[in-house]
C-alpha cells in the first residue's frame, strides 16, 4: 500500500506510528524498509527460517517499532502456507517447458532464473486459491494448505504471492512485461470464473467453451512464460500458438488422468473431479452424448465422496465412449503440436531445437495414450 505525504497529514493524531513513505520502497526485493530501517531481503522460494527477530513493540501504546522494519518472523507468518506447498514439488513441468523453449529462444541466464520465479511463484500460490475453492483434501499427496493453516491465511499467502511475483517481473526492466503479466493473471481468473460459474450452477457447458476456459485457466501460465522468453529473446521466434495447443494437451490429459489413474488416486483422490462437481473434459461429452440421461450430471450435483458411484460413473463414461473420445482429442492435438514444432525447427538455424519440446509433449500424453480402459 502507498502512502502520500496528505494521507499523512490526515494522521497527525496517531503521531507515534509509522507511515511508509513511497520512496522507502524497495520493489526488487522483500521485505522492503520503513522510514530508512535497515533492509532485509529473504528468497522468495524458501524464505530463510534461521534468522531471529525480538518481538516489535505495540504502537497503541505509545512506542513505534522497535527497529522499524518488516520482521522475518512476520514474513515466515505470511509465507506459510505457500512455503508448506513448495516443500512438497510436484512434476515441475512448467520449468521443464521454459528450459525446453529456451533451446529455441536463448534467452540470457539472469532473464530465465526470474521467468523461472515469477512462473514457479505463480503456479504454487494458484494452487492453494484452486485447493479452496474445490474444497480439495489432498494435493501431491497431503493435505491441502488451507486444512493446515485456515482458509483466510492461506487465502492471503496466496494473494501476497501474486503481488511478490509482479515484483519479480520487475526484474525484467522489459517495457512489455508488466502487460504479459497483468493480461495473462487476468486470463487465468477469467477461465478459473467461469470452471466455477458452471460447477456452482451445475451449468454443462459446450466443447468449444471448455476449450476456451481451458486456454484461459490452464494455458495462462505456459504462455505467461513463453510470452516473457519472448520479450528477453533476440530471435524474433513465435511460439505462442504452440504453448496454447500443449496448455489444452496438458488440461485435457490431467482431466482423463484424474478420473481413471491410480497414481492420480493416490495424491488427489478417487476421481477428485466428480467430488468437486466439475464438468471436466470426459464428463462433458459423457452429459452431451446422451442428454436425455439425468444420472451423470445428478452424481456432480451431490459432489459425492462414495466410491461406489463413483466408480459406476466411470463406468457409464465408457459406455458413452467418452474416454476413447477423449483419447483421441489427445492423439489430434498432439499431432497439432507436433506440426507447430516442425514448423518452428525449420525456421532459421533452429533446426532440431525443437528436441526438448517433443520429448516433453511425449511425457504428457503417454499415460493417457497408453492407458486402455
Amino acid at each position: 500500500m502507498r502512502f502520500s505525504k496528505q494521507d499523512a497529514s490526515a494522521t497527525n493524531h496517531a503521531a507515534d506510528m509509522i507511515i511508509p513513505n513511497a520512496e522507502d520502497y524497495d520493489m526488487d526485493s522483500r521485505p522492503t524498509k520503513l522510514n530508512g530501517g535497515p533492509l532485509q531481503t529473504t528468497d522468495t522460494s524458501v524464505p530463510d527460517s534461521g534468522g531471529r527477530h525480538k518481538r516489535n513493540r505495540s504502537s497503541l501504546d505509545g512506542t513505534k517499532h522497535k527497529d522499524g522494519q518488516w520482521s522475518e518472523e512476520n514474513e515466515r507468518i505470511l509465507m506459510g502456507p505457500y512455503d508448506y506447498m513448495q516443500q512438497h514439488p510436484g512434476k515441475d513441468i512448467r520449468r521443464q517447458l521454459i528450459h525446453a523453449f529456451n533451446a529455441w529462444l536463448k534467452v540470457p541466464p539472469e532473464s530465465l532464473t526470474i521467468i523461472n520465479r515469477v512462473v514457479a511463484m505463480l503456479h504454487t500460490a494458484s494452487l492453494l486459491i484452486d485447493d479452496v475453492e474445490d474444497n480439495s483434501i489432498l494435493r501431491r499427496g497431503i493435505p491441502v494448505a488451507h486444512n493446515i493453516f485456515g482458509t483466510a491465511q492461506t487465502i492471503n499467502s496466496a494473494n501476497y504471492v501474486y503481488f511478490l511475483a509482479l515484483q519479480e517481473a520487475q526484474k525484467l526492466n522489459s517495457p512489455t512485461a508488466i502487460d504479459i503479466y497483468t493480461q495473462e493473471l487476468l486470463n487465468l481468473h477469467r477461465g478459473q470464473g467461469m470452471d466455477l460459474f458452471w460447477r456452482e450452477t451445475l451449468t454443462c457447458p459446450s466443447e468449444d467453451e471448455y476449450l476456451e476456459m481451458v486456454g484461459n485457466k490452464t494455458g495462462g501460465l505456459f504462455r505467461l512464460a513463453v510470452k516473457l522468453m519472448q520479450a528477453q529473446s533476440n530471435t524474433g521466434k513465435d511460439c505462442v500458438s504452440l504453448v496454447n495447443v500443449m496448455g489444452l494437451i496438458f488440461q485435457i490429459c490431467d482431466d482423463y488422468l484424474n478420473l481413471s489413474n491410480t497414481t492420480y488416486t493416490k495424491n488427489k483422490g478417487l476421481c477428485e473431479d466428480l467430488t468437486e462437481g466439475k464438468f471436466s473434459f470426459p464428463i462433458i461429452h459423457s452429459i452431451q452424448s446422451d442428454p436425455g440421461n439425468h444420472q451423470l450430471i445428478s452424481i456432480l450435483k451431490q459432489k459425492t465422496k462414495d466410491e461406489e458411484v463413483k466408480l459406476y460413473a466411470t463406468s457409464y463414461m465408457e459406455s458413452t465412449g467418452s474416454f476413447a473420445y477423449t483419447r483421441q482429442v489427445v492423439r489430434d492435438l498432439r499431432d497439432r503440436a507436433l506440426t507447430l514444432i516442425d514448423e518452428i525447427d525449420s525456421s532459421g538455424n533452429a533446426r532440431g531445437d525443437g528436441a526438448m519440446v517433443r520429448a516433453i509433449l511425449d511425457k504428457i500424453t503417454e499415460t493417457t495414450l497408453n492407458e486402455a480402459r
